[in-house]
């Protein structure tokens, strides 16, 4: 009796994480799906012990639909954990057929309405050897303490926007940034900046600070309107892009899977050594439990090293990745 109970109960919060995950993308409006939805990998955490009850409870039909539920979990998940396996080069971080690649270190950081610790963010900058930033969420006073920090003296180069006068999003680079626009998507949700930097070979990358709608109540049709607006640049031609900053969505998000279609890639999943959860970063005693932040990169571009790290005074932890650009 108490082993059906159970394995009722959590079988049936795994069956409707899975059935929302399931959910094209035109239905990711829905009241709370969009929510439900980010917590895709951790409905795991439910299907194992229904499992296990379900089979002490000789409940067939909840065993086979948690067997079900679990390979599906374990399906969408797999790929972001396919660089821990033994295997070969790859080539999705070791850039062109003969191993041969540039090399760019890149972060990314909502700082919370200018609430993070700038100190620290140059600290990473340095110690990381980031030669390109995104941040959202900024405000004049917070570019002014991360001016007096020394940020300069690392990356000399910055194109920031802001849509309303007071958070805006911004892009930092230790190479001259070229053709710099306010707002590259046309974005209904924030502006954001972008510049060109070039490497050493004469190749060019376009970044882009990224700031999506939350999905709150009130704003499901505008969240996934936002994320439509990314995905309308897959059909600009001309420039290679990374795409870096607060997508207010995880990989499972039907609307981002859109946005990266056949064209885009998400660094975590193409270094493939586990997922990166970036938020909430600033309540005590809780485990980062969302990736919503994102680096994304377009053909001929791989990464890997792809980490996170805490900042004070962010609800987002900053991301950090390694860009192979092919030769």
């Amino acid at each position: 009796m108490v082993c059906g109970v159970v394995s009722g109960v959590l079988g049936i919060i795994t069956m409707v994480g899975v059935a929302a995950r399931l959910l094209p993308s035109g239905m990711s409006t829905l009241p709370y799906a969009a929510n439900v939805v980010a917590a895709t990998p951790w409905f795991a955490v439910a299907a194992v012990p229904a499992l296990l009850f379900a089979v002490l409870g000789r409940r067939r039909v909840m065993t086979a639909l948690m067997v079900v539920c679990l390979v599906l979990l374990t399906y969408w998940q797999a790929p972001f954990y396919a660089g821990m396996l033994p295997r070969g080069s790859s080539s999705q971080t070791a850039g062109g057929a003969d191993g041969s690649s540039q090399t760019l270190r890149v972060m990314t950081c909502n700082v919370y309405k200018g609430r993070a610790d700038a100190a620290q963010i140059v600290r990473l900058v340095r110690d990381r050897h980031v030669k390109v930033l995104a941040m959202q969420e900024t405000t004049d006073e917070f570019v002014r303490r991360l001016d007096a920090a020394g940020i300069a003296r690392y990356l000399p180069y910055a194109k920031t926007a802001s849509a309303d006068g007071v958070y805006g999003n911004g892009v930092w680079s230790a190479m001259p940034l070229r053709d710099t626009v306010r707002d590259e998507v046309q974005s209904s949700a924030s502006q954001m900046p972008a510049g060109t930097v070039t490497l050493g070979d004469g190749k060019t990358l376009r970044f882009v600070s990224v700031h999506t709608t939350s999905p709150v109540n009130g704003y499901w049709r505008q969240w996934k309107r936002s994320l439509d607006e990314l995905a309308a640049m897959r059909s600009h031609t001309g420039s290679t892009y990374v795409f870096m900053g607060d997508f207010n969505a995880t990989y499972d998000h039907a609307p981002f899977r859109d946005f990266l279609g056949d064209r885009f890639t998400d660094a975590a999943r193409s270094a493939g050594h586990g997922l990166t959860p970036t938020w909430p970063a600033d309540r005590k005693g809780v485990p980062l439990m969302f990736g919503i932040d994102h680096i994304v990169m377009d053909r001929g571009v791989g990464a890997d090293d792809v980490t996170t790290s805490r900042v004070a005074g962010s609800d987002h932890a900053a991301l950090l990745a390694t860009l192979h650009v092919d030769e």
